[in-house]
């Protein structure tokens, strides 16, 4: 038999009982929308994972606390003080994937132009790790550098919210550094009579563009070295007792960043910081849990979309092996006119398989539809049933490029498959007994 006429033959059966192949189709088309959506809800969830993470801070970084809280093992949390100093970001940066490795203070500044006045916190880190730990790329200028530690990284809101209080009444500025003149100073401990306070002018300083990171766009950032010249000289003007006491907090580092070369490490590097005795937290942590629900309830998902398919499958068995009962005299036909065994075989599997694909192409058109109304409509009743949020512009259904097509192959295999049986049963029908047969 040509393929021709396989081909015609096959087309012209699933013609000839309509109402049959067009519910057997629909039953096709209903487990690959199933299957399709219920697969890209679940990569749509890791996809919003991700993006919340990256908005919240980058997954490479390990950060060393002065002051760190851990869990006894009893559900119960205790706080710890840490010793950090420079032997222990040496013995750091010894560890296997970690790429850079910064301590940094943190102290609070208060901000003055003129009558106004403002508050924010600055952080202190080597300015040499600054590209290495995410910070935005500026648009002009640079970021502080060991020949010009000076400069002074702003953060793109630093500066708003200016105040000063003219009577009963609140008045509010956004600074402009090209025509405001802007001061801070450090304000740990009072000042001793009779001395000034240290007020730093913004004079070297660099404007940074708003970031999806909060703390980039809050803060002010300087140089490691440049903030310990600038605190030393703070410390000059305290009374004796508080000198001492600030020059001590310049012994421990408040804290140390650890940049690794790959998430996928981010544990293993963790484990060791375990090891030497200190406590550390990464985003990675927090979101390992939140991956394994993601990739578990997508399964969940995927098994549903399973069970639909497989009835779609256990339909097109039962619709071809009707067929069988009504076409026995045809295939007996078949047979006595020399056709081969394996032509009627054929022919029963591709009627399956085009039912199949029939259906799966069917089904993957309305699978992108039924995408597009769940990202417009479902995302706020998805988030509230799965207590899932979804970062801002995410997107709850997602279908990679990959997934139609291993719909369509899988929807013609599963025809095949679900006629494979029904194929069998029609090539051991006796010629003889098929003639006799009245259908």
């Amino acid at each position: 038999m040509k393929i021709s006429d396989l081909l015609r033959m096959g087309l012209r059966n699933l013609t000839r009982r309509k109402a049959r192949t067009a519910l057997t189709i629909i039953g096709m088309i209903i487990g690959t929308i199933s299957i399709v959506v219920m697969f890209s809800i679940g990569f749509g969830m890791n996809e919003s994972f991700r993006q919340q993470v990256m908005e919240n801070g980058s997954m490479t970084i390990i950060t060393i606390q002065k002051d760190a809280w851990y869990d006894d093992g009893n559900g119960n949390y205790q706080s710890t003080t840490q010793k950090m100093d420079d032997s222990l970001v040496s013995v750091l940066k010894e560890i296997d994937h970690v790429k850079s490795v910064s301590p940094k203070y943190s102290k609070s500044v208060q901000m003055q132009s003129g009558k106004y006045s403002s508050w924010t916190q600055i952080y202190a880190m080597d300015c040499t790790t600054f590209d290495s730990f995410g910070f935005p790329k500026l648009e002009s200028g640079s970021y502080p550098t060991p020949e010009r530690p000076q400069i002074i990284a702003i953060g793109s809101d630093a500066l708003r919210d200016f105040y000063y209080w003219s009577g009963r009444n609140q008045k509010t500025k956004t600074i402009d550094l090209t025509k405001d003149k802007v001061t801070f100073t450090f304000n740990d401990y009072q000042v001793a009579e009779k001395k000034k306070p240290l007020n730093i002018r913004l004079k070297e300083y660099v404007i940074m563009p708003q970031s999806n990171d909060w703390r980039y766009n809050y803060y002010i950032y300087i140089d490691l070295n440049y903030f310990k010249e600038l605190y030393t000289q703070y410390a000059k003007t305290l009374k004796a007792e508080d000198r001492k006491k600030a020059m001590k907090s310049l012994e421990n580092y408040e804290e140390i960043q650890i940049n690794v070369d790959n998430m996928k490490n981010v544990t293993a590097v963790q484990e060791e910081i375990e090891a030497l005795g200190y406590r550390s937290n990464s985003e990675m942590q927090y979101i390992e849990t939140s991956i394994e629900t993601a990739n578990m309830l997508q399964m969940v998902l995927g098994a549903i979309g399973a069970v639909a398919m497989l009835v779609s499958a256990i339909n097109i068995a039962n619709t071809m092996i009707m067929s069988i009962y009504e076409r026995t005299k045809e295939i007996g036909i078949m047979k006595v006119l020399g056709c081969l065994i394996k032509d009627i075989k054929k022919l029963f599997l591709f009627e399956a398989g085009m039912i199949g694909l029939i259906g799966g192409v069917i089904g993957i058109a309305l699978s992108y539809l039924a995408s597009y109304f769940i990202n417009k409509y479902g995302s706020t009743l998805l988030s509230s049933l799965m207590s899932i949020g979804y970062s801002s512009g995410g997107k709850v259904s997602m279908i990679p490029w990959w997934l139609p097509l291993a719909a369509a192959f899988g929807t013609i295999g599963v025809g095949v498959i679900s006629g494979y049986i029904p194929a069998r049963r029609a090539t051991k029908i006796s010629a003889i007994e098929a003639m006799k047969s009245e259908g």
